[in-house]
Order: C-alpha cells, then sequence, then structure tokens
C-alpha cells in the first residue's frame, strides 16, 4: 500500500496560482465551498511537492482512535512511512483487528493495538505509568464521541468533555516527558470545523443543568481543543516540543453516518474521504517544514483564522480560566 500524496504532480504557473488564490478568496469563507472534497481538491492544488516524503523510521507516534475513520488513514500514512504506530481505543478487539489490518495493508509490522478509554482519567493514569518509557515523536489526540444522549465518564464528567479535552489534557500532561525526549516532539489536536459556530465558555461544561445537546456540546469541546493547543505551545515555548491543532474539514465516516444521519444525507456527495481529512494530521506529523512551528491552528495544510463569526473570540483571561478548569479537574494543578 502506498500512503497518498495529494501534491501536484504537474509544476503551477504564475497564474494558475493567482486564479486558486482567487478561488480562494471567494470559496474558503464559504462553509460548503471549502470544507467539502472539492475544497480539499482546490487546496491540494497549493500542497509542496515532496512535503510528505520523509522517511519516519525510529519514530513512534500514539493515535488515540486510531483504528477506524480519519485516524486509521493518518495511522497507516505514518505506518507507511517507517513510524512505529501505536493505536489507543477503549475496545480492545477492535483496536487489536485494526492494527492486523493496517499492518497487512501497509506492510509494517510496527502497528500495535492497545486498550485505552481516553475519558477514563484513571486508566489514563495506569496506563500512562507502564513500563514502555521511550520517546514519543507524535501524539495525536483524535478520539471523538457524539452521544445521542448525556452520558458520564467513570470519574462523573459528561462524556464529550472528557474525551475531547480532559483525557487529553491529562494524556499530554503525563507523556510530557516522553514527548520532551524526542527530538523534535508533536503533539497534534483534530477538532473539527463546528467549533467556529461556538465561543469559549465555562458556563456548565459538564452540561448539569442545559438541556442536553450532542451537537452543541461536541463543538464547544472542539473549540477547547484549539484553545488548549495554544495554551500548551506558549507553555512548551522554547522547547522541542509544538502543539498544533487543525480540522479535517467534512469527511465521510462511519461516525457521521451514526452520530449525523440527516447531514450525511445531504452532504454525502460532496464529502472528503478519510485519507484527505487525515492529510493535514500526517503533515503536520511528517513535515520538515513546520518543525518548531507551533499554535496554530491548520486546515489543508494552511493556517487558518480561528474566529469567522462575530463574537465568538475568547478573551486572554478565559482561556488561562479553561487551562486552571483542566488542570482542577484532572488532579493536575
Amino acid at each position: 500500500m502506498t500512503a497518498p500524496d495529494f501534491a501536484p504532480s504537474i509544476p503551477r504557473g504564475f497564474l494558475a496560482a493567482a486564479r486558486d488564490r482567487m478561488l480562494g478568496a471567494v470559496m474558503d469563507p464559504t462553509v460548503a465551498g471549502s470544507f467539502g472534497r472539492g475544497g480539499f481538491l482546490r487546496h491540494a492544488r497549493g500542497f509542496v511537492p515532496g512535503d510528505l516524503d520523509v522517511d519516519l523510521s525510529g519514530r513512534i507516534a500514539l493515535v488515540t482512535g486510531g483504528h477506524s475513520g480519519i485516524g486509521r488513514a493518518a495511522a497507516a500514512a505514518l505506518a507507511v512511512r517507517g513510524a512505529e504506530v501505536r493505536l489507543l481505543g477503549r475496545d480492545l478487539a477492535r483496536v487489536e483487528a485494526g492494527a492486523a489490518e493496517l499492518r497487512h495493508e501497509t506492510g509494517s509490522p510496527h502497528v500495535f493495538a492497545e486498550r485505552l478509554d481516553v475519558s477514563d482519567l484513571d486508566g489514563i493514569r495506569e496506563w500512562a505509568a507502564g513500563d514502555d518509557a521511550r520517546p514519543i515523536d507524535i501524539l495525536v489526540h483524535n478520539a471523538g464521541v457524539m452521544p445521542d444522549t448525556r452520558t458520564e465518564s467513570p470519574q462523573g464528567h459528561e462524556t464529550t468533555l472528557a474525551t475531547h479535552v480532559l483525557g487529553p489534557f491529562l494524556m499530554t500532561r503525563l507523556l510530557l516527558p516522553r514527548v520532551r525526549a524526542a527530538r523534535d516532539g508533536r503533539v497534534i489536536w483534530v477538532s473539527s470545523g463546528g467549533m467556529y459556530a461556538r465561543r469559549l465558555s465555562l458556563a456548565d461544561p459538564e452540561w448539569r443543568t442545559r438541556p442536553w445537546d450532542g451537537v452543541v456540546a461536541y463543538a464547544e469541546t472542539k473549540r477547547m481543543q484549539v484553545v488548549l493547543s495554544r495554551q500548551w505551545a506558549t507553555r512548551l515555548h522554547g522547547t522541542t516540543v509544538t502543539s498544533n491543532a487543525m480540522h479535517p474539514g467534512w469527511v465521510d465516516t462511519g461516525a457521521v453516518r451514526v452520530s449525523m444521519p440527516r447531514f450525511h444525507r445531504v452532504t454525502r456527495s460532496i464529502l472528503r474521504d478519510a485519507a484527505q481529512g487525515a492529510d493535514t494530521i500526517v503533515w503536520l506529523a511528517a513535515c520538515n517544514r513546520v518543525k518548531g512551528v507551533s499554535g496554530r491552528f491548520w486546515f489543508d495544510r494552511m493556517a487558518r483564522r480561528e474566529h469567522w463569526l462575530p463574537g465568538t473570540r475568547e478573551t486572554a483571561t478565559e482561556a488561562e480560566a479553561l487551562w486552571a478548569f483542566c488542570e482542577q479537574d484532572t488532579g493536575t494543578a
């Protein structure tokens, strides 16, 4: 299996580049014109050829939710490039099956499965205290959920919040010594374009008083991920570790089909495939040109605005409050 590289094979001239920039200026602010498959193919015309011609042999990559969907596509691309890839998921049988499939498809024997429920803070502590102390080069926070009803983690936190925010925060904190031990440690947060519709808010983040809305809970926690990524980048400034967030666009995955069936029916003709959605994850994990670049929000290999709608911009005080909230609820203050 060869990993997809969406860089154009034919050199583009000045007029083609100018045309693409003009199209981008018109289409990118429109969600349908940018987030779908057509937006990816248009953006891919500007990719730098050779960015993903990278040998990752000797590097270790951890991918949460790496046995399916976008995470699986990212894991496959990293494995093809020689990385040792460890898939982390709560259903060990499914994760092991996914790892076996990827070993067969990629020809890499270095794809492994580990059980980890990212929403279970005690489980994260136990897992992180294991006997593997090797450096971690790439940490991809990809696992995601969108429950129909409000559910809770083993510690009593709302599941979406625990899976997208508290669990990844604790993982990053506990694994940081191993990530710092790598020469070029990269932490990648897989957010969502849905976060554009929400402002950072810590008013009832556990949904204890509000009527439950799974889509809003998902978008709010995805906004939190972007803010946290910047917070990590600030605190890790001057080290060899970078933290970046990205969003994959609209991708045709099993999770979308199950959790958002109406959305899938309406948009399925324009949805990206998993490899297109995972492309920027792989690029952030492997590309030499982004070494040392930190604290940005990426979409299709370009740094993007974090705010499109008025009233969604958080203050520095609110961003710090999110950090304090995560420290308190994960017991890491």
